[in-house]
């Protein structure tokens, strides 16, 4: 059962995240088809709330359409139709700029995999001959957004189906929801943010220590520098920070330490058994989630103020949750 967040923490609204409209079931595809993705539409849908684009439709190209690929120019890469070789890369770029413009109250963006307007990575490159060239780059679309907003969480839509990499972009978006309510308009009071980074210790502890440090530093000199530039200096170090890959190791040191406030509560047998579920945990035979599980339900048995507010114990909901390996072992 998933813990409720005390209504005076629980953030307005939903994450706004960005999405390529063909992962939604609309029909924009070059041949008037979709790419509904399962996790994307389904699961996700009901905790976020969409902000669905297609580039190659909102700049005229139609649907159905010619479809297009990315050619290499000298060393420009633009896009061209694959039989016409109409040239549609700069339209692409501009309103990648446009929307990056307008799309900065984003929490993240799914992106659609392989496409050469939306792709992350991996989208082939072409010669003027219409050949491969064997390189490899990133749509011409999602290369202006992630440019412009290089804080943002961005994923492709199959990257999700992976636990690890699922679990690393649904802590970033639910994180940068939650501190864009605490800073309306990009600027935090000095008191909310030293709350909200009490609140995120473990967490962002289970990924960088260092970043948590900084992080500490930032915060405890609010006040000496303009609320809009401390905003986005958090922001951005706390993206990058939980952007490092939260290992096994770092994980199990953090539900240590919150394992030591229930010192002297738990009756022994209850103590063995948490105990053993983090090494399950560490050995690679039990799921994060299953261990935060635990401790939740014991800490509804016996209430810290202080852990009852980490978010480490619920960083985005449990039905967003996807099956084990989870975190990297070393």
């Amino acid at each position: 059962m998933s813990i409720s967040v005390p209504p005076t923490q629980a953030p307005a609204g939903r994450p706004r995240l960005g999405v390529s409209s063909c992962l939604l079931g609309e029909r924009v595809r070059f041949d008037s088809g979709h790419k509904r993705d399962g996790f994307v539409h389904g699961d996700l849908a009901r905790f976020v709330e969409f902000v669905p684009r297609c580039p190659e439709v909102a700049i005229g190209l139609g649907t159905p359409r010619e479809p297009i690929h990315l050619v290499r120019t000298g060393s420009a890469i633009g896009a061209r139709g694959v039989r016409s070789g109409r040239e549609a890369g700069e339209r692409l770029a501009a309103y990648g700029r446009d929307q990056a413009a307008d799309l900065g109250d984003l929490c993240g963006y799914v992106f659609k995999s392989k496409s050469p307007s939306c792709g992350l990575e991996r989208v082939p490159v072409y010669g003027e001959n219409g050949r491969k060239t064997g390189d490899q780059t990133r749509g011409l679309y999602a290369e202006q957004i992630t440019r412009a907003l290089p804080w943002l969480p961005v994923e492709e839509e199959g990257r999700l189906h992976d636990p690890g990499l699922r679990d690393s972009f649904l802590i970033r978006v639910f994180t940068l929801h939650r501190l864009a309510a605490v800073a309306p308009g990009g600027e935090a009071a000095p008191g909310d943010l030293v709350e909200f980074h009490t609140r995120h210790k473990y967490l962002v502890l289970a990924h960088d220590v260092d970043a948590y440090r900084r992080l500490g530093r930032l915060v405890a000199g609010a006040g000496r520098e303009p609320r809009a530039a401390l905003f986005v200096d958090y922001r951005d170090g706390l993206m990058a920070a939980l952007s490092s890959p939260a290992r096994i190791p770092r994980h199990v040191n953090v539900l240590q330490h919150l394992i030591g406030y229930l010192r002297g509560r738990l009756d022994p047998d209850d103590r063995a058994e948490l105990l053993a579920r983090v090494e399950e945990f560490r050995a690679g035979r039990l799921p994060w989630i299953a261990v935060r599980t635990l401790l939740r339900h014991h800490f509804r048995r016996y209430p810290d103020p202080f852990v009852n507010r980490q978010v480490y114990l619920e960083p985005y909901p449990d039905e967003l949750a996807a099956t084990w390996p989870g975190p990297a072992r070393a």
